[in-house]
């Protein structure tokens, strides 16, 4: 990583970010955890880093000659939003989710990773955007550029269902939490999730694909498995770096796919 590169042009808000400093990027890649946002953008080419502001790093760099934005956007749906609608502003129209979960179908192994074929609205972000009864659906050739490069790397992955929750621990249904207490509407959900095929947990993916598709762009969500549900509550530490390692290359070859069949973005 390259220094720091400063630019007070027409900076947004939350995200502290300008068109200039993008430099034409109509990709996006966003972890949840700053912490990532390095590693990501490690397997980029020319990757430099850009600024840090809240729970918004990022840091740019290129597949071949395609600029690609990669940026944290924190936990959760809410501050999800707050980067979308801000990276949309500056011109990004493809967004890549890339995440940690944990899967809740026994079928699913540690290290899988999900390609989320669409999101349980369990958050209320999405709701300031659109009804509950608009779906939650990434956009198909993006997905499908993700299941290509999965498949090419002969990573082991799952396509399907999940859940975003706008909590950790009740709206998860872990009682592990300080209270150990789940709401009664809560009680059992975690069974009739399983029930209804649904393969993980996580935070924000259904609220980055209803604000994407209310925007008219493209959005779609890569997560690795770093905790069985159906074994353990606990995060799998061990597992962590390999997750990170097929989440950055996925993405950047998803990418190059991507262009290849489809060219530049608008």
């Amino acid at each position: 990583m390259t220094g720091i590169i400063a630019d007070t042009k027409a900076i947004q808000y939350h995200i502290g970010l300008s068109t200039q400093m993008l430099c034409g990027a109509k990709y996006a890649f966003l972890p949840g955890d700053p912490d990532r946002v390095n590693p990501i953008a490690a397997f980029l080419d020319d990757a430099r880093e850009l600024t840090q502001h809240r729970e918004y790093r990022s840091a740019l760099g290129y597949v071949d000659d395609i600029p690609v934005l990669v940026m944290s956007t924190g936990i959760g749906a809410p501050s999800t939003g707050i980067a979308i609608e801000e990276l949309a502003r500056l011109g990004v129209t493809h967004f890549i989710r890339l995440g940690t979960t944990g899967a809740i179908q026994a079928h699913v192994q540690l290290g899988d990773l999900i390609i989320s074929e669409g999101a349980v609205r369990l958050e209320g972000t999405s709701g300031h955007y659109a009804p509950i009864e608009y779906p939650a659906v990434p956009s198909l050739a993006l997905t499908q550029k993700l299941v290509e490069a999965t498949k090419l790397r002969d990573y082991p992955y799952q396509t399907g269902i999940g859940c975003s929750s706008d909590s950790f621990w009740p709206g998860q249904e872990r009682y592990d939490s300080f209270s150990g207490y789940v709401p009664r509407h809560l009680q059992g959900s975690l069974e009739e999730w399983q029930r209804l095929g649904v393969l993980n947990f996580e935070m924000e993916s259904s609220a980055l694909f209803t604000i994407a598709r209310t925007f008219g762009l493209h959005a779609a969500s890569l997560c690795g498995v770093i905790a069985l549900r159906t074994q353990s509550e606990a995060v799998q530490q061990n597992v962590y770096a390999q997750v990170k390692e097929r989440l950055a290359i996925v993405a950047r070859d998803a990418v190059r796919l991507h262009h290849k069949a489809h060219g530049t973005p608008l």
